[in-house]
């Protein structure tokens, strides 16, 4: 289905064509919706919702999963929308409340409180729960040294049809560094991910290599995904949440969506200890989709680590996350790489969301490097 399609029943006629600009909708329209990329979808879930002609405008976590310029841009939008008349009511980070915002209610503890903005101090009294490192150093194993390079990819190449997604890419990932991948929503990091992942039927037909050994040359997909913790939004929009919380941690230990097999004594620790350090170990025994959505999100951080692989692949993981949460993980990714080995690629569009560990960057845009040091 294309954008066209899925705002046809809606009248384009009754909303203000300065909306229309300000989206870029026109360029949209004979996009497949599966095509578009995150901050595309934000911008035509928008407009869908400005049609509807609204007095008032509920946004849910707009910013999240949005690039520099993309957070700029409904930035700008927010504003004209305000000048129209409409009034918005916005959940978000406090980090990330934009300038149109007069009042803010703060809930905490079930209660609410009303603040002028202009009193508001963001991450005020945020409480960080504090990273067992007993127990990490228990979890952690530092001796899979069977691989150099965790990734090397060589001249690869990945299109659509007429559409070219990567192009070109050379990159080399040793085993032990820490890498940062950017760029700007639609730049290509997902499907460069999914070849990482084996989750791109595309790896084949490229020069890649993935722990010193080719693809295609008789690995499964199970033999490399057994070696990586991953974690991305992706992931949290079709995981079946209808798991226990336990089920969804010890679904990383066999790469499965779902619990299909009984786990030993041992096993069951692990998965117990991990839940521990995430702070997500109440919550055992309740449904997945009962969680907020930050806990959630821990709990399939949860799930990346819980067999301990030697390369971690972290996309957006602060995605959802409360302050404390999000420095909860990183803290947590800067231990695990203190105290151990592990090679790590960390994607994020926030400069200050980067773990201290991280020491090598790669951009991407248009589906190019345009970065790599």
């Amino acid at each position: 289905m294309t954008v066209q399609e899925y705002l046809n029943d809606l009248d384009f006629l009754s909303i203000d064509n300065d909306f229309f600009e300000l989206l870029g909708i026109d360029k949209l329209l004979p996009k497949p919706l599966i095509q578009l990329s995150n901050g595309e979808n934000k911008r035509v879930q928008l407009i869908k919702a400005l049609m509807e002609n609204p007095d008032i405008l509920l946004l849910d976590n707009p910013f999240l999963g949005l690039d520099i310029e993309a957070r700029d841009s409904l930035n700008k939008i927010l504003q004209s929308i305000v000048k129209k008349g409409i009034s918005i009511i916005m959940v978000t980070s406090a980090l990330l409340i934009p300038a149109i915002i007069t009042d803010v209610i703060e809930l905490k503890e079930k209660k609410l409180r009303l603040i002028d903005r202009k009193l508001f101090v963001p991450g005020d009294a945020i409480l960080l729960k504090k990273i067992d490192k007993s127990l990490l150093d228990e979890l952690v194993n530092n001796e899979d040294g069977s691989f150099d390079y965790a990734i090397k990819m060589k001249n690869v190449h990945v299109q659509y049809y007429d559409k070219v997604i990567l192009d070109k890419i050379n990159w080399e990932v040793k085993k032990g560094e820490r890498w940062s991948l950017s760029g700007a929503n639609g730049a290509g990091k997902s499907t460069l991910l999914s070849l990482i992942n084996a989750d791109n039927p595309q790896a084949y037909a490229n020069e890649i290599y993935l722990f010193d050994k080719r693809r295609g040359r008789g690995e499964s997909i199970w033999d490399i995904k057994r070696r990586i913790g991953y974690v991305s939004p992706e992931l949290h929009l079709f995981f079946d949440s209808s798991n226990t919380v336990f089920n969804v941690v010890a679904s990383g230990l066999f790469d499965t969506i779902g619990l299909f097999r009984l786990v030993n004594e041992e096993q069951t620790s692990t998965i117990i200890n991990w839940m521990k350090v995430l702070g997500v170990d109440h919550f055992s025994n309740q449904l997945l989709r009962n969680l907020s959505l930050g806990k959630q999100r821990l709990v399939l951080l949860a799930r990346a680590l819980v067999k301990d692989p030697p390369l971690l692949l972290l996309d957006e993981p602060s995605q959802g996350l409360d302050e404390a949460q999000a420095q909860l993980l990183k803290n947590l990714v800067e231990q695990i790489c203190e105290h151990s080995n592990k090679t790590l690629i960390y994607v994020t569009h926030l400069k200050e969301e980067i773990p201290s560990c991280v020491t090598k960057f790669i951009q991407l845009e248009n589906g190019r490097v345009v970065n790599n040091n």
